[in-house]
């Protein structure tokens, strides 16, 4: 199975060339990354191709790279991951794309997939990144008043507000979290082989 998700990999890299950054193959698995001002002209290659025939969309999820590989990367800050799905030809693949920290904006791929609605939902509900094009983009696990983006790295364990009933005003409010913050896990940096492919990516 590697074999042929290596000629996949190949017959990709032949297609897209420069609208591509990089292609890996690990545990027959093909992972393709890609800028984003060539996200959706890549993906609706990867959809409309008799070779590739991605017709379905059957996950997307965003990343927070901050101090992934204990510091040790260097790219940018947030990525969004898309897994694609060839009925016809029963095959797979992962398209990685990165947004940058100060504004993560990554162009919506509702139009090519409508899976994507809820998908790209939670990665901004949870990762603050913003899908332009998107028709409705708001939160979908949190409620409305939520304050940040608990999946981010730097987002404080014990949150930003707490919920509670105001009795003189008989209903429910947000105030800041009144509970101290602390950490009662010790944290552990495995260096094992995970990470030696983040320092190659990062150019170390």
């Amino acid at each position: 199975m590697s074999d042929y998700y290596q000629q996949l990999a190949d017959r990709v890299q032949q297609r897209f060339g420069t609208q591509i950054t990089a292609t890996h193959v690990a545990f027959s698995e093909l992972t393709v990354e890609l800028p984003r001002e060539q996200l959706l002209d890549v993906c609706s290659a990867l959809r409309d191709e008799d070779d590739f025939a991605f017709e379905q969309l059957i996950d997307l999820c965003g990343v927070d790279y901050l101090e992934y590989g204990n510091g040790r990367w260097q790219g940018a800050r947030f990525a969004v991951v898309y897994h694609l799905l060839s009925i016809k030809h029963n095959h797979r693949i992962r398209l990685r794309t990165f947004a940058e920290e100060a504004l993560p904006v990554v162009d919506s791929v509702i139009t090519l997939w409508n899976s994507a609605d809820w998908y790209e939902r939670e990665a901004f509900d949870l990762f603050g990144i913003v899908f332009d094009g998107h028709p409705d983009l708001r939160r979908i696990l949190t409620d409305y008043g939520f304050i940040g983006h608990p999946f981010r790295k730097d987002f404080p364990l014990s949150g930003n507000v707490e919920m509670i009933y105001d009795e003189e005003q008989k209903r429910v409010v947000y105030r800041p979290v009144t509970v101290e913050p602390r950490t009662l896990v010790p944290r552990v940096i495995r260096d094992d082989h995970r990470y030696q492919h983040a320092a190659i990516e990062g150019g170390e």
